[in-house]
């Protein structure tokens, strides 16, 4: 079997994790015979300060030819915040029309938790967020800026289309976990009463049809409470995307930090992306000490959502390995006890 794809290194440490995720995709290539090409793309804060440019439209029609992104980190301290994550993330994620963004919340045995008495038993979920439209649309406007009279407007959008396919994947994906079969709607229908009535009575609707599936509500605040008093409440969360956006990071905390936190930007029918959810952490870049975990689970998702679910298996396997027997001291950058290109290397012997 023969997957392309395309690398997006992009800035900071970005490089440096993304070296780390080819090489033990490579390894598993290997041996489950599977042929990885990769091409790369040097889109991101270096390429704009050289030229201007961010994402041109043509680069846009090349990645749809692709079988997957594979994305390192974006964001450069030179360039104002939000030129880079709007004209590269967002513009990929709208143009590709990743209409998922999936956040698995897995605590592995050997990585420490903040949450009092919680362990891997507790903490094993995933977050379905929609990922194309809610307040991230951009649409809106400012009038008399910089005056004592401004006005921003920020629209929330949901259609029906957007809505009922996010749900209907996270049903979906609630069956195939076979695990608690529990599908949460996270919302805040109390107060946003028109977008989320729409999400409700999609949630209603499409569930009639997964008659084996427990349905649950939880207001988008009270989620953010039992994910720290009782994440073993839930099993599948699925949600808008700024209320997704929030709890993914709450999520990241409580499964052991950023450095182990994989996403991935899912078209089912088309071209989906992999990226760890932490960002470009320029005070590390070129120091080879930064945790390059969430990049290689990110492969890994990556991979099983091409059908390599064997190989995918032994990349979380191998992964395991290392944190239940204390190979990591800790996950923090510089603090691991051992090097960026070391962790890649002791996953890949793990592999093989």
């Amino acid at each position: 079997m023969s997957h392309n794809i395309a690398v997006l290194p992009g800035d900071g440490v970005g490089p440096e994790i993304i070296r780390e995720g080819i090489k033990v995709l490579k390894v598993v290539g290997e041996k489950y015979k599977i042929d990885f090409k990769f091409t790369n793309y040097d889109f991101g804060g270096e390429r704009y300060l050289k030229t201007g440019e961010i994402l041109p439209d043509s680069a846009i029609e090349e990645l749809k030819k692709f079988n997957a992104i594979y994305l390192g980190a974006v964001g450069d301290p030179r360039v104002e915040p939000g030129i880079l994550e709007k004209g590269l993330l967002l513009k990929l994620r709208f143009a590709l029309d990743q209409y998922i963004n999936l956040r698995p919340i897995t605590l592995y045995e050997g990585v420490e938790t903040p949450l009092k008495d919680k362990g891997p038993k507790e903490i094993d979920f995933v977050v379905v967020r929609e990922n194309t439209e809610g307040a991230y649309c951009g649409s809106g406007g400012v009038l008399k800026k910089g005056t004592k009279d401004e006005v921003a407007i920020q629209e929330d959008i949901n259609t029906r289309k957007g809505v009922e396919r996010c749900i209907r994947y996270a049903f979906e994906l609630t069956r195939k976990r076979n695990k608690r079969k529990k599908l949460t709607l996270c919302d805040k229908a109390n107060v946003l009463t028109f977008a989320h009535d729409l999400w409700r009575r999609t949630f209603a609707e499409v569930g009639e049809e997964y008659p084996d599936i427990l349905k649950d509500y939880a207001f988008v605040d009270a989620t953010c409470m039992w994910m720290v008093k009782n994440p073993e409440w839930f099993d599948v969360i699925v949600t808008c995307n700024m209320f997704g956006d929030i709890i993914t990071d709450l999520g990241a905390v409580i499964q052991g930090g950023l450095g182990i936190a994989a996403g991935g930007n899912i078209n089912p029918e088309g071209v989906s992306m992999f990226e760890p959810i932490h960002g470009s952490a320029p005070k590390y870049a070129g120091k080879n000490m930064i945790n390059p975990i969430a990049t290689i689970m990110s492969g890994a998702m990556m991979i099983d959502t091409l059908g390599e679910s064997k190989a995918a298996a032994s990349i979380e396997n191998a992964v395991k390995k290392i944190l239940a027997e204390g190979h990591i001291k800790n996950l923090a950058a510089g603090k691991m006890g051992m090097s960026t290109s070391e962790v890649g290397d002791l996953v890949c012997k793990f592999i093989k």
